[in-house]
């Protein structure tokens, strides 16, 4: 090959610089592509110019016969026939004024006038009786007549519907215009119409039948669809909304024009009417067009006038709409997306999607009722409530999931279908589709008031109970079958409810589904029904146990049957038995005769030998999570947890455990440990299912229970423990997974991502706190509820809780901390008579620095230094003293609970004294501190005061914790039977400081609302949260930042209110002498073979419990045993030898040491004297005990 650069020699002769292959084809391609273009563009221009040409022949054309047709008409030199008007009058007249080049021109005069000019023949023709003369008698004519007939009216019809579409509220100032409209609406009614055309006979009137029919169909299905232009109409339309839901309009002509569109949009439907034969042909295709154009426009009842809803409320148009969108919910849904994508005009708030509107139109057609009443309403007049419900819950459904898809959008910030991407989906209006009316603002949400008024539930209970029973079905949805939409079943009803619920939560978090909670909530036995549905379909498979026996579900509320109350016990007593034979199945126990509910104390079925039997509690169906269960029992199972969460906020003692409604105890016990094993293993596997709302529902209803049960028992521990008792991670690896979740508490448990820290974040519960061989602790201050037989001592969660600390005292250190005693510990000098203020002056600000050591040194009353070093007693002296100190009441800043414990709560006082916020923030730094190294005090705070330090809202039953007398008078103004006004109660609180009473408006103007029968739940439930929240929240929040300096939140979230206090306090109300004994450290001579210590262990075992607890505080200034054991108490509990030398003679006598035992607190040091008798050691360790002295004794 030659060199680059090389001359070489042609054939032709001529030296030339050869050229590459891939540069020729190169050449040649972008030749090849210059000819190409210009061929394409000679092409192009050739047909615009042909176009053009077109399109200006046919103007000229069209304007020449337009200026012929006006002199024409003009002249008024014709004579009206059929004939005449067919091919002088509407063919000319066609021509112009559908020609592209004219028609956009409508609205200038000189169109104007040409068809108002053109509409005034036609009617006057069709007035006519003589045949020859009127024009819709072409329609009954030969059969070429009949065609040309048919066209132009079809043509008539576009161009009347495109002058409808073309109209709006500001054409209202045109009189020309709405003379147009008035006049184009006429003249389709009277085409459309066969009653109006007055050459009909007996002999023709099936020809004219025909031919109207013929018109409808073609114009409601054609190119220029009949629903599209009143569409575009309604869009237009300013909403007929005033205080008084007056239906008076603006004009006549606007009333005229509306009033005939409506009757336009139901001509197919009348026509349906009078031939039922042939409405089976035409309905699909017309009732899709309808419901895809008509029943989509935003506000369609809000735009229209009161007096012509009842037309569209019709059962005659209102049925097909439904059936339709059962059986072609498919092609519907298209078109709707479709219409979603096009629709660009202003008024169409785009935020919505069109089967979100097409949802709330259904339901405000399908009810009447009034705004301003809960109660009054009733559905349409000859409703299928049965294809009702299924239609609706197809749209919600499918509107759900549009909701679920901008919800994970908004969520990572990308667009998604169906959403404008100039939209900003971060705007909180985003999804309210909210629009002014003046002074007046409607909310997409409003649209579903219908939904949560407690008559339409009852309507619906009411017709559900025709059927006999409930056949869930395992896989599909309700409406999945045509088969099943003449009947009504409650699982129909759970459906609607359920995604109701979810669409106005989604819609508005925070208060959108509390309407429609409280009409769930409130209607008397729909939570029984949803539940023994539930019940039969968990337990039973589906309800085949149900078969044999009536179904309650299906009772309508308000049963006024003598026998309803019977069969309704005995249906349960029923249910009872066979839930209890599975279960003794399950835990291989022999058949009882216990029945359901009838003990208050024994779950049904059980006997004390097995109500806590593992087994019993683990429901079988839950144990995959989600996978092991249907979408009905999904869906049922989230409106039962949803509404049964949103009644236990207001339930309150005396329901809940005397009264037992709405359930019995022993259902309370079936329903936690249903919620409780689905929770549990829906967090440990998973799964593939990502029911959101289903799971928030279960945990909050779960947490609820469990917080009732945790204040006053009525589940056995077995049923908290039971879902983990074979899959228990270890305390290391659980605590390390709990503190990754909390580095992020915003995130809060993720259920498409469950770890092992979501599940102890979500169900601490099911890690034991303290299981005790032969008796129960760890109730929290609980009265015992049964007898129990644990056998292991397995404390996981304040073992736990020992992890976290002992995991932070190790990033401390490996951050450079001070963690232990040395040179960088806190030094503080503090005077005993001035406890609290020195601590306060020295340490409070220090913040978390107080995790260090601190090494104090204390100054007597007599102002000397004290000797000793402080190996760790003297600072836990300092932290019992001070707080013995501060949490008396008489020091002001914590005052006693009215209950029997007598639980510590803060002084609403202390907000009033100087510095009093900041002392209690600092009361929070040292009970912190105690917490973090293990120091008991022996001080319970009240459940309400830790309620709040967990981060918990307090609720009414709660009170009874507080302030147990106004518990019982607000009790007794909820069950007064009179008149609540005689009682001469306002919306006001008064307190008492310092003397003076102080008046509190519980409402705004509170002082002037009186307390009425009506309002007297508001009353009570906002004295409950004045109390309970409101009042004591600033305090509690002062008291939580000094604790959370030294204790992570997520630590305490690990516990309920009474395990804080036992945490705090120690254990039961009782010592474990073997394992004191075996933790027992002896010194100055004693051993364990000591004859004064085997007497001293014999005399402890002969105590009484008290006893044992004084003698436990008088040596380490608390009277509970630390929660792990005595292995765990610091320092060791100690006896050391006081060596008291006795005379011989006086030892022969009888006499024994005179010396009282004395105590070393700081050093958990009992100073024990060597008793030779049993009964002296006994006599002299009561009355020290007794005394409340320590070292002072000798």
């Amino acid at each position: 090959m030659a060199e680059v650069g090389k001359q070489q020699v042609s054939l032709r002769g001529a030296s030339v610089k050869e050229i590459s292959r891939d540069a020729l084809l190169e050449k040649v391609s972008k030749e090849r592509q210059v000819r190409n273009y210009a061929r394409r563009a000679s092409v192009s221009a050739l047909f615009i110019q042909r176009v053009w040409r077109s399109y200006y022949v046919r103007k000229k054309v069209a304007m020449d016969v337009q200026e012929e047709w006006e002199l024409l008409v003009h002249n008024k030199k014709f004579s009206i026939t059929r004939t005449w008007v067919s091919s002088s009058l509407l063919r000319p007249f066609l021509f112009f004024i559908t020609c592209p080049s004219i028609a956009h021109q409508k609205k200038q005069t000189t169109n104007i006038r040409c068809m108002l000019t053109c509409f005034k023949v036609l009617l006057q023709s069709m007035n006519f009786t003589e045949p020859q003369k009127n024009f819709c008698c072409l329609a009954m004519a030969s059969v070429e007549e009949r065609g040309i007939w048919l066209y132009q009216a079809k043509k008539l019809v576009s161009v009347c519907l495109s002058i409808l579409a073309e109209f709006s509220s500001t054409s209202l100032g045109s009189q020309d215009t709405t003379a147009l409209t008035s006049l184009a609406m006429r003249m389709v009614l009277a085409l459309t119409d066969r009653k109006l055309w007055k050459c009909v006979t007996n002999e023709n009137f099936r020809d004219a039948d025909n031919a109207v029919k013929d018109l409808i169909l073609s114009s409601a299905t054609g190119k220029l669809c009949l629903y599209s232009c009143i569409r575009n109409y309604i869009l237009n339309l300013k909403f007929y909304i005033t205080p008084q839901r007056n239906c008076s309009l603006e004009t006549d002509d606007q009333l005229l024009i509306t009033a005939s569109a409506v009757t336009i949009a139901l001509r197919p439907f009348q026509i349906a009417e009078l031939d039922v034969k042939g409405a089976v042909s035409m309905e699909i295709d017309v009732v899709e067009q309808y419901s895809v154009y008509l029943l989509t426009v935003p506000w369609l009842v809000q735009r229209l006038p009161r007096v012509l809803l009842p037309a569209l409320k019709h059962n005659s148009v209102l049925t097909p709409c439904l059936r339709t969108l059962l059986i072609a919910k498919d092609k519907i849904f298209l078109e709707m997306s479709k219409l979603d994508q096009l629709q660009t005009t202003d008024c169409f708030p785009k935020r919505i999607p069109c089967v979100g509107w097409a949802l709330a139109n259904i339901i405000n057609l399908a009810s009447e009722y009034e705004n301003d009443s809960l109660n009054a309403g009733k559905f349409s007049q000859g409703l299928n409530c049965a294809a009702y419900v299924h239609a609706v819950t197809m749209l919600a459904e499918k509107l759900l999931t549009w909701l679920e898809r901008l919800g994970r959008a908004r969520k990572n910030h990308d667009a998604v279908d169906n959403v404008n991407a100039s939209t900003d989906i971060t705007d909180p209006e985003f999804l309210e589709g909210e629009i002014s009316i003046g002074s007046l603002k409607l909310l997409y949400r409003d649209l579903f008031r219908p939904v949560f008024q407690q008559w339409h539930l009852m309507m619906l209970l009411a017709i559900s109970k025709k059927d006999s029973s409930i056949q869930i079905a395992t896989g599909n949805s309700p409406n999945s079958s045509l088969e099943a939409l003449g009947k009504l079943k409650l699982l129909d009803i759970a459906y609607l409810y359920s995604y109701t619920l979810r669409i106005l939560a989604f819609l508005n978090p925070n208060t959108g589904s509390l309407p429609i909670l409280n009409v769930l909530s409130f209607t008397p036995g729909f939570l029984p029904d949803l539940w023994g549905a539930l019940e039969g379909s968990i337990f039973f498979g589906g309800g085949q146990a149900m078969n044999d026996k009536p179904s309650t579900s299906g009772l309508s509320i308000g049963e006024t049957d003598g026998n309803f109350e019977k069969s309704k016990k005995r249906i349960s007593k029923d249910m009872g038995n066979k839930w209890v034979n599975v279960l003794q199945k399950v835990s291989r126990k022999p058949p009882t005769n216990e029945e359901c509910g009838d003990s208050p104390d024994i779950p049904p079925g059980l006997s004390e030998e097995n109500e806590y039997s593992y087994d019993i509690w683990d429901v079988e169906p839950f144990k995959q999570g989600l996978q092991g269960i249907s979408k009905d029992v999904a869906c049922m199972l989230h409106l039962f947890c949803s509404t049964y969460a949103h009644l236990l906020l207001v339930l309150d003692d005396i329901e809940f455990y005397e009264k037992q409604v709405p359930f019995t105890l022993g259902q309370q016990r079936r329903i936690t440990s249903v919620l409780n094993t689905l929770v549990y293993n829906e967090f440990s596997h998973s799964s593939n299912e990502k029911n959101l709302p289903l799971m928030d529902a279960s945990v909050r209803c779960l947490h609820l229970l469990y917080e009732r049960d945790c204040r006053r028992q009525f589940c056995p521990p077995h049923l908290w423990l039971s879902p983990a008792r074979k899959s228990r991670p270890p305390i290391a690896a659980a605590a390390r997974a709990h503190e990754a979740v909390s580095v992020n508490p915003s995130a809060g448990y993720d259920l498409s991502n469950p770890t092992m820290g979501s599940v102890i974040s979500v169900t601490p519960h099911v890690f034991p706190f303290e299981e005790r061989a032969g008796n129960r602790s760890g109730l929290g201050g609980r009265e015992p509820e049964y007898s129990t037989a644990h056998t292991n001592l397995n404390q996981l969660r304040v073992q736990m809780f020992r992890e976290f600390i002992k995991l932070d005292k190790v990033s401390r250190k490996m951050a450079g901390e001070v963690a232990g005693p040395g040179p960088g510990s806190v030094e503080i000098v503090i005077r005993r008579s001035h406890i609290v203020e020195d601590g306060f002056k020295q340490l409070n600000s220090l913040g978390s620095r107080l995790k260090s050591n601190i090494h104090v040194s204390f100054v007597s009353e007599c102002g000397l230094p004290e000797a000793g070093l402080d190996y760790g007693g003297l600072s836990k002296e300092f932290l019992t003293d001070i707080t013995r100190t501060a949490f008396d009441p008489d020091y002001g800043l914590f005052a006693q609970s009215s209950t029997s414990e007598r639980h510590l709560v803060p002084n609403i006082s202390a907000r009033s004294v100087d510095n009093g916020m900041q002392m209690i923030e600092f009361l929070g730094r040292i009970v912190g501190k105690a917490l973090y190294e293990g120091i008991l005090l022996d001080y319970s705070f009240s459940h309400v005061f830790v309620q709040k330090l967990l981060g918990r809202y307090s609720f009414l039953d709660e009170l009874s914790t507080l302030d147990p007398e106004l518990y019982r008078n607000l009790m007794y103004v909820k069950n007064y039977n009179g008149e609540v006004m005689e009682l001469s109660l306002d919306f006001t609180v008064t307190d008492e400081y310092y003397g003076k009473h102080v008046v509190t408006e519980l409402i705004p103007g509170g002082k002037d609302v009186a307390v009425t029968n009506e309002n007297k739940l508001q009353y009570i439930h906002a004295i409950a949260d004045y109390k309970l929240n409101r009042q004591i929240l600033p305090l509690a929040k002062s008291f939580f930042t000094g604790l959370i300096d030294l204790i992570s939140p997520s630590w305490l979230s690990l516990f309920n209110a009474g395990e804080f206090n036992q945490l705090l306090s120690g254990g039961d109300h009782d010592i474990d002498v073997d394992d004191l004994r075996n933790n027992t450290r002896y010194t100055g001579g004693y051993s364990g073979g000591s004859r004064t210590i085997r007497i001293f262990w014999e005399v402890l075992v002969g105590f009484e419990p008290n006893q044992r607890c004084m003698l436990l505080k008088f040596v380490t200034s608390c009277s509970r045993a630390p929660l792990l054991g005595f292995k765990h108490l610091h320092p060791s509990f100690t006896i050391h030898k006081v060596a008291c030398a006795v005379p011989v003679w006086a030892a022969i006598g009888g006499q024994d040491v005179d010396r009282l035992p004395s105590a070393s607190t700081c050093y958990n040091t009992l100073k024990l004297p060597t008793y030779k008798r049993a009964s002296t050691l006994r006599t002299k360790l009561l009355y020290a005990i007794s005394s409340n002295a320590g070292f002072e004794l000798s």
